[in-house]
């Protein structure tokens, strides 16, 4: 049976006494594989749902340390809205095929830890379901989800149960988006994703050198949309695929193996809440070039009360809408 945590208090399990809990300061310090396109197309697309008033909850399959999750919350119109995690954290595979990818890949994985990560940047957990992510037709309503993230197992079997439950959980035109759709390790995710294009009509809207962004609705307005955007905004390199699908290819030349540097403060301030939207900040740069080499990770000043959301006047922020956009710090209440 699925377990659930919605108070916003971490599960009553005991934490190995050896293990200490992380506490990131920044998003940067999270860890995890989000790549700056995909932060970058990531808030685009919860940008223009909320701008062309979709409503619904969001859902991640796969949550890892929180990486992703952190900054879905930022775009939830709580408590309207219901973010809802499924994994399975620590808890024991349904098969010995997962068990094996889980004691690999993910052994030092503990429930509390994501619990620490996101409690570093919100004040109270999502609902979380600490089990295989095949409760989810179970445990999340149909056609109640506007955006859905997978990033569980690589297993083809599962990807492709995932897939389905994804579909089931979205509304007619939401987005899903499949992690590891192309590595070379993960060829039952490429199987299975290229599986529900073909067979079960999942329309390609976009594709990062990561992540699979696609609808079961109709694709084209987002392509649209987005392909303006990226043209809008620069710094991007984009190819549309030829044939009736029209999917965007998107990436940054710089981008390389590292991760985004992103970093949402995790800073206590009286108290209170100062800021809500997940920032997609860059160290500064010289014009017409890369970063500079050594150059100051620090964050600037920020003001006591910045504005909501990723599409604030700080044009350092790289954001896909318009190539503009701004960020407020997430902070933790005061404890």
């Amino acid at each position: 049976m699925a377990t659930t945590a919605t108070s916003g208090q971490s599960a009553p399990h005991p934490a190995p006494p050896e293990r200490t809990l992380p506490e990131p300061r920044t998003f940067q310090e999270v860890p995890g594989w989000f790549y700056h396109t995909d932060l970058i197309l990531f808030d685009w697309f919860l940008t223009r749902q909320r701008e062309l008033g979709h409503r619904g909850d969001l859902l991640e399959m796969g949550a890892y340390m929180g990486k992703s999750a952190v900054m879905m919350r930022a775009y939830l119109d709580a408590p309207e809205e219901r973010f809802t995690v499924c994994d399975l954290f620590d808890s024991e595979a349904p098969d010995e095929a997962n068990g094996r990818e889980m004691r690999g890949s993910y052994a030092t994985l503990t429930r509390r830890a994501f619990e620490a990560t996101y409690l570093s940047f919100w004040d109270e957990l999502p609902r979380i379901l600490q089990a295989p992510t095949s409760v989810v037709p179970e445990e999340v309503a149909g056609g109640s989800c506007r955006f859905v993230h997978v990033d569980a197992s690589h297993l083809y079997a599962h990807v492709r149960g995932d897939i389905a439950a994804a579909r089931e959980a979205l509304t007619p035109d939401g987005i899903v988006v499949l992690d590891d759709y192309r590595s070379d390790h993960t060829p039952g995710v490429a199987c299975a994703t290229w599986q529900a294009v073909l067979e079960s009509g999942l329309r390609p809207v976009c594709v990062s050198s990561h992540k699979f962004y696609g609808t079961w609705g109709d694709a084209r307005p987002w392509q649209d949309a987005l392909h303006a955007a990226l043209r809008a905004r620069g710094k991007c390199w984009l190819q549309v695929a030829g044939g009736g699908g029209g999917a965007v290819a998107a990436g940054r030349g710089a981008e390389g193996g590292a991760a985004a540097a992103a970093p949402l403060a995790a800073r206590r301030a009286g108290g209170r809440r100062h800021g809500a939207g997940a920032a997609c900040r860059r160290r500064p740069a010289p014009r017409g070039g890369p970063p500079a080499p050594g150059a100051d990770p620090r964050p600037r000043p920020r003001p006591r009360h910045p504005p909501p959301g990723l599409n604030g006047p700080d044009r350092r922020c790289p954001t896909a809408a318009g190539g503009r956009g701004g960020a407020g710090p997430l902070s933790r209440r005061g404890t």
